[in-house]
């Protein structure tokens, strides 16, 4: 984001808000985006272990026993 588009949003937002609102709604977005952070982290870490490990490589050559037709 350049600093013109960052300078047009504040702007912006001073104009909507006004400043004695600002620093409110500020922090009401620091919470959302904590919370949204948390979350996020305890449902990785509440993945079972087999999904978190690697699935080997599909392209391993098949065995000899499995190239046969079935019978």
């Amino acid at each position: 984001m350049s600093a013109g588009a960052f300078l047009l949003i504040i702007v912006a937002a001073l104009v909507l808000f006004g400043p004695k609102k600002l620093p409110e709604l500020g922090r009401a977005v620091g919470r959302t985006i904590n919370e949204f952070k948390k979350a996020t982290r305890d449902i990785i870490e509440d993945r079972p272990e087999a999904e978190k490990v690697e699935a080997a490589p599909v392209n391993e050559a098949p065995k000899q026993e499995d190239r046969r037709l079935p019978e």
